[in-house]
This record gives structure tokens, sequence and C-alpha cells, in this order.
């Protein structure tokens, strides 16, 4: 079992920067992939980032490519770094995690994570 919270979503202004946290308890954590999703308001949920709890290895998807960071820390919080945001970013950002084999497959389905947080809320103003 895994337990994910995400935090630091917020009304930011577009150009502005924005880092999220998702805390991730649980056991045997250095056994999963952490990956960072968004479901933007009529849209599908759509991966954005992911990252190996063992070696820290990255994958991105194409909406996370360039402005986006994902990083962890030494007690499994993940953070999402996004910079030069844009209305388009607005969405809900949900923390997902899955088997260590997930980040092999460098790409993000979502029957392949099992336990997901509650989401926190992003909105970029023009």
């Amino acid at each position: 079992q895994v337990q994910l919270v995400e935090s630091g979503g917020r009304l930011v202004q577009a150009g502005a920067s924005l880092r999220l946290s998702c805390a991730a308890s649980g056991d045997t954590l250095n056994s999963y992939t952490i990956g960072w999703f968004r479901q933007a308001p009529g849209k599908e949920r759509e991966g954005v980032a992911c990252i190996s709890l063992s070696d820290g290895s990255t994958v991105y998807a194409s909406s996370g490519k360039g402005r986006f960071t994902i990083s962890r820390d030494v007690k499994s919080t993940v953070y999402l770094q996004m910079n030069s945001l844009q209305p388009a970013d607005t969405a809900v950002y949900y923390c997902a995690a899955g088997p260590s084999r997930t980040i092999a497959l460098k790409r993000f389905i979502e029957d392949e994570y099992a336990y997901w947080g509650q989401g926190t809320q992003v909105t970029v103003s023009s």
C-alpha cells in the first residue's frame, strides 16, 4: 500500500513558476515509479513526467518536456517544478505510484499506476 498526498497547486499568472509536491508513504517505496498526470477541464487525463524512486531516472511526456522538471528527495517526496506556466497548463495535477518497471515503458499508461493521490488544482490566468 502506498499513500500519496499532493500539495502546492494554486492560482498563478502566466509566466510564473510553481512547484508541486507529492508526499509518498508506505512500504518498500524504492520499488515504485511515481508519475505526475494532469487533467484539464473537458479533457482526458494525460501523463506529464515520472521518476523511479529506486534510481532517480526520469521520463517526460511531451506535455512536460522542456518546462517541467521532476525530482525526488531522500524522504520519497516527489516534486514537479513547472516554469513559464501558460493558461493551457490549467488542470488538476495528480501523482500516482506504479511498480518500478513502469518507467521502462516510457509511456504513461494509467492502468499501470495502482495508487493515486487526490489531486491539486493549478490555475494559470492570462
